[in-house]
């Protein structure tokens, strides 16, 4: 079996540095090529990189490579994922953020899992904090009145939409089909990733690992696996700053466009 990842860099050199090293440490069981794709960074990340690969600070182990793209343009998280769409060659491809750090060998353990089980073409870990306790993202489809909810929680007659959207009357602590498989640590099978054409480059940021799910469950299912976790870092730009937010937003609207409004 053939593993691949995938993480785009935007600025913060060091947080992307330490995500490339951890997978290069634990990922042994598979061979593995780690694509690093810097978006243009403007604090000169992608140089960085390319340094630290040629130090032996990014050092590839046996079977393992790495291959570092900089492009020229910033053109948003999912164009810069689907840069080395046309390179991949793997069965099982990690689509992953900078702010992901493993502690043990998920990759190979997430590609085992979904090879035993056919229909599932996407699949996540379970997420923790750097202190250890555990995220609670997103599941369930995109809808409205949850992503107000998020903006805005002062909104406490809305909490149980929310609690709807995290999937919280459900038993997770076994594999459980999803709705929503977040681009911070997504495994796809590689075949349907190229067969759906990867992101929809319409999405700048934000909401694009929503529509990329939908896509791909048109072709089988996407599971959380909670047996195994990697450290999300999770800075939630969206939720501190208004910039961020009208992406969100304005995502949003295209993504029930596409895919229908869930109120």
């Amino acid at each position: 079996m053939k593993l691949s990842a995938c993480i785009v860099i935007y600025n913060g050199f060091d947080e992307a540095l330490k995500a490339a090293q951890t997978i290069l440490q634990y990922t042994r069981r598979y061979p593995l090529t780690l694509y690093l794709v810097d978006n243009a960074s403007p604090d000169g990340s992608g140089e960085k990189l390319r340094a630290a690969a040629a130090s032996g600070a990014l050092a590839a182990g046996a079977g393992q490579q790495v291959v570092l793209h900089c492009r020229t343009e910033n053109g948003g998280f999912g164009t810069g994922h689907n840069m080395v769409l046309p390179e991949l060659d793997s069965d099982f491809h990690f689509i992953l953020n900078p702010d992901i750090q493993l502690t043990a060998d998920t990759l190979s353990d997430l590609a085992d899992w979904m090879a035993q089980h056919p229909d599932a073409v996407m699949a996540r870990p379970s997420l923790v904090f750097p202190d250890g306790s555990p995220q609670q993202l997103p599941l369930r489809r995109c809808a409205l009145r949850p992503m107000i909810y998020r903006q805005l929680p002062c909104l406490k007659f809305w909490a149980k939409y929310n609690d709807a959207y995290l999937m919280k009357d459900a038993d997770l602590s076994k594999p459980t089909s999803i709705e929503f498989c977040t681009g911070s640590f997504s495994g796809v099978r590689t075949s349907t990733f190229r067969a759906v054409g990867g992101f929809d480059e319409n999405y700048f940021m934000y909401v694009e690992d929503a529509d990329l799910t939908q896509k791909m469950l048109t072709q089988g299912k996407a599971y959380l696996v909670p047996q195994y976790t990697a450290i999300h870092a999770w800075h939630r730009a969206a939720h501190r700053s208004l910039k961020p937010a009208l992406w969100q937003a304005g995502n949003l609207m295209r993504y029930f466009k596409k895919w229908g409004f869930r109120w």
